[in-house]
């Protein structure tokens, strides 16, 4: 196919670095085409070479990398002439035009892609005063109607408000108003949905269709989810370490993939017909050694309790701003956790799921002692007695913290950069005065082997490592001091499938190995269904719904329950997400999740229906609200 029937195609693309031991080569003779109007998904591991690919597009290269090739736009509102974007200067007025204007980008990360100085209208309709004429009025009105289209509740609102009053998904979608407000003809999307929780991403993944549809817009999509590769694109590309092992349309590549590669991605996703005891198949698999980890047994030692945690009834409420920066008027209370209350059995894995804003981390945190709630009471439950975790002080809590720990979601904010992985896993031995120097050097030793690196890591400082090994130091930093019970916020949602898959496995083998009890809290359902045995379902600051795993996924009662497993993309051609039925039960509008499936008043008495084998859920009394039956 020539290229001027493309509109972007990129031939033979080598992009190489400069480095003081050498020349890394990140991509080599890379070749892949975007036709006008479809989606062309580049799907790989991180290191594989996609968000360098997509800086050459852009005009953004370091300027330490070299680029060879050929990468040909052909604009359809110019003189249908194929430009070579690499041959442009990096700076020029003619790639100006170009980037932002007919080609967009979404990247990955938006709080460090935003702006914390500028306001969320301003950095958005900044694009529009670049490339297009119009005046201020018209750029705020041009922007506002973005911002509702990508799902603000409150454009007005949301133009004046800065990055750091929004989620991350409402920066995120922020970041998509961004791309698209200029109406490019190509959209570079760099992991646009990574951040999102299903519901919100199945709006965005529709947006985008829309969008693409009315503007005739083609998108390059960098994806490692496989489920919205089989929901968007219309051509797959394969890409591992910097080359093109497998590209074609979705359907053959899908249904018959020839690259072990590809099928191995395939193989490391979790599902929801994965068959009980089923593994995920890693492409590495970690050797686990956690045997002889701190002499821990993972039997129970005695008459253990055989529940680990209780909460009851905790309540947290936030007062917000008005309006203005330096506006002192506070709003009346919202109730991030509104009267939440539930167990966690030793030795089990419960699963707390919802969106976020949902409350699920603000639970985590309360149990953490990191926030005080307004009500309530937590209650550890340990071998040697019982512990008020919220009124804990001296040396219960000192207990206490050895009890209970965290694996945090980023493993790169989480872990010291000035500590060397020696200094971060004996940090917790020394603070709690455990053993002798040469006793907590052997601990550290065994904790590096347990989580499947060489202790000759030990040295190294964290940015010398992976996302996913980073998250293993930090899961090994949680074990360092033998805990009962691990919360796992979000642990996998910053990884590639294929490294998600090594970690869950390793959380797996040492929950078995050592006997621990998780609370797993995270937006993906198919990680949390294979990862737990029970699951609460979290909306509003309520928990709406609680049963076991089987149950749950098999036959849900709730409404938002319902919403949230309709929303999760299969990476199955066969399973297509379903946007008109999303867009009937709500999915689509988040803006009220609250009122439509808690309470739709604060005041409205709750009662719990149990319905068998552990079946909870939680459902309006008042006059006219229909009845949840099983």
């Amino acid at each position: 196919m020539s290229s001027g029937s493309d509109l972007l195609r990129i031939e033979n693309l080598s992009i190489s670095f400069s480095l003081l031991g050498g020349r890394l080569d990140a991509v080599r003779d890379a070749s892949l085409r975007v036709l006008p109007g479809k989606v062309t998904a580049l799907v790989g591991e991180s290191g594989s070479g996609k968000s360098v690919i997509s800086q050459s597009v852009m005009g953004i290269l370091p300027k330490t990398a070299s680029a060879t090739g050929k990468i040909l736009f052909t604009d359809p509102k110019g003189d249908g002439q194929a430009v070579d974007i690499l041959k442009l200067p990096r700076d020029g007025p003619r790639i100006r035009a170009i980037r932002g204007g007919r080609i967009g980008k979404i990247f990955q990360e938006p709080m460090t892609s935003l702006s914390p100085l500028h306001t969320v209208g301003d950095q958005i309709s900044e694009s529009l005063r670049i490339h297009i004429e119009m005046t201020k009025s018209e750029r705020r009105d041009s922007t506002e109607e973005m911002l509702g289209l990508v799902g603000f509740p409150n454009p007005a609102r949301a133009f004046d408000m800065y990055p750091f009053e929004l989620s991350g998904g409402m920066r995120q979608r922020a970041m998509i108003a961004m791309a698209l407000v200029c109406r490019p003809a190509l959209l570079v999307a760099d992991e646009p949905t990574t951040a999102l929780d299903v519901t919100i991403q199945a709006q965005i993944l529709e947006l985008l269709l829309e969008l693409q549809s009315k503007l005739n817009m083609a998108m390059l999509l960098i994806t490692h989810d496989l489920g919205v590769v089989a929901n968007m694109a219309d051509e797959v590309v394969v890409i591992y370490h910097g080359r093109i092992m497998e590209a074609g349309e979705v359907e053959p590549i899908f249904r018959r993939p020839g690259h072990a590669y590809l099928k191995g991605l395939m193989e490391a996703v979790p599902h929801f017909d994965m068959k009980p005891g089923q593994r995920l198949k890693a492409l590495r698999e970690i050797p686990v050694n956690a045997g002889h980890l701190l002499g821990k047994d993972a039997a129970p030692q005695g008459d253990a309790p055989e529940v680990v945690l209780s909460v009851k009834d905790i309540v947290k409420s936030y007062g917000t701003r008005k309006s203005g920066m330096f506006d002192r008027e506070v709003s009346a209370p919202v109730r991030a956790v509104d009267g939440v209350s539930f167990d966690i059995k030793r030795g089990e894995c419960l699963g707390l799921v919802g969106e976020s804003g949902c409350g699920k981390t603000t639970v985590s945190k309360i149990l953490m002692r990191a926030v005080t709630p307004d009500s309530g009471s937590v209650t550890f439950h340990g071998r040697d007695g019982e512990i008020d975790v919220l009124g804990a002080s001296d040396a219960a809590l000192r207990k206490l913290r050895t009890s209970i720990q965290m694996v945090f979601q980023d493993p790169v904010s989480s872990l010291s950069p000035r500590m060397t992985v020696q200094n971060i896993l004996s940090e917790p031995l020394e603070i709690h005065q455990r053993g002798t120097p040469a006793s907590r050097r052997e601990a550290v030793g065994n904790l590096i082997e347990a989580i499947g690196l060489d202790q000759r890591y030990l040295n190294r400082y964290p940015h010398s490592f992976s996302g996913g090994q980073r998250q293993r130091i930090g899961i090994a930093r949680a074990l360092a001091l033998g805990p009962d019970l691990l919360i796992c916020d979000e642990p996998v949602s910053a990884l590639d499938v294929s490294v998600q898959a090594q970690i869950l496995n390793l959380l797996k083998d040492l929950q078995k190995d050592l006997g621990l009890t998780y609370l797993f809290i995270s937006h993906n359902l198919a990680v949390v269904d294979y990862m737990a045995d029970r699951i609460a379902v979290m909306c509003g600051g309520r928990i709406v719904e609680l049963a076991p795993r089987e149950t749950l996924m098999r036959s849900p009662v709730h409404p938002y329950t319902k919403s949230l497993l309709a929303a999760v993309p299969f990476p199955d051609l066969d399973r297509p997400l379903d946007f008109a039925t999303l867009k009937a039960s709500g999915s689509s509008d988040t803006s009220g999740w609250g009122e439509k499936f808690v309470t739709g008043d604060l005041d409205d008495p709750l009662q719990a229906k149990d319905l068998g084998n552990g079946h909870l859920v939680l459902a309006r009394t008042s006059a006219g609200t229909q009845e949840l039956r099983a």
